[in-house]
This record gives C-alpha cells, structure tokens and sequence, in this order.
C-alpha cells in the first residue's frame, strides 16, 4: 500500500458580478509535490453561473478556464506562467484575485492517491447533489454516473 502524502488543493469558483460576491465552484486544482502531481478539473455548469448573471460572457468562462489546467500541466503552451516549477504554478494559480475567475483559499490534505482525491474534491465541493442525496459525476466518454453516499457508480438519467 504506498504512502500517503500531503497534498494543498483550492476549489475554483465563478463570481460573475464581483460586487455581489455569490459565486459557483467549477473546479478543483491540486498540487502534490511528493507525487509530482499539478493537475485541476474543471465541471462548469453554465446553468448556475447563469442564474447569477443571465448576461455573463460563457465563451470567455470557459476560455479562462481551460487555461488552469494548461498551467497545471506546464510547458511553453502555458506561456510565462507554465516555465515555472510545479509549486510556484499553484502558487500563482491560487492567489487571490478580484476577477470572475477565482480560488478558494488553499487547503491541505492527506492521500496516497492524489488523482483519487481531486475526483473525491470534485464530488463533494462541485458537484450538484441531486434530491436523492446522489452527484453527478460526467465519465471520460461524455455520460453522465451518479454516486450516492455509499461512492458506487450506476447509470444517470
């Protein structure tokens, strides 16, 4: 069984109209240096963030958004921002802004499986929970499984 190690981690959250301060989380970045491990997922629900702002700009949302986990992943198609370390791109990634696009404080955990923990921050920080106590979780072919308390996968509506 391999070790745990700490993890930091921030939810990423769409505040359409700063003043208002109301937001939607959209998703989660997490660095794990004992893993080499940057990575965020991104679950925008255009919905919610148009129940707070029915005029806000959803092509520049979703433009932003897919910057993050270009930084994450680094390199020269991350521009300035992706040559720094794996650490120091968190750092920026989380620092508080006044801006649509914002993170959460950073917070710390603890797993020997950190991709395992960003899936685990999506279900309990972003995903809608459904009337019957189930999350919504989109799989990699674009379906949709529901988990309920107890974690098991069954087929969405």
């Amino acid at each position: 069984m391999p070790d745990h190690c700490s993890y930091d981690y921030a939810v990423i959250r769409v505040v359409p109209r700063v003043e208002r301060e109301e937001f939607v989380n959209v998703g989660v970045v997490l660095s794990c240096p004992a893993r080499g491990f940057l990575e965020a997922r991104i679950e925008l629900d255009e919905g919610r963030v148009q129940a707070l702002d029915p005029r806000i700009d959803l092509e520049a949302i979703r433009t932003h958004l897919a910057s993050i986990p270009a930084i994450c992943a680094g390199g020269e198609g991350a521009g300035p921002i992706g040559r720094l370390s794996q650490r120091e791109r968190f750092r920026w990634l989380v620092s508080p802004r006044s801006t649509v696009i914002q993170t959460s404080p950073a917070h710390t955990g603890r797993s020997a499986d950190p991709r395992a923990a960003l899936e685990h921050l999506l279900d309990a920080m972003v995903r809608p929970i459904r009337g019957d106590g189930a999350r919504a979780a989109a799989r990699p072919d674009g379906t949709v499984a529901l988990r309920d308390a107890e974690s098991t996968d069954r087929a969405g509506p």
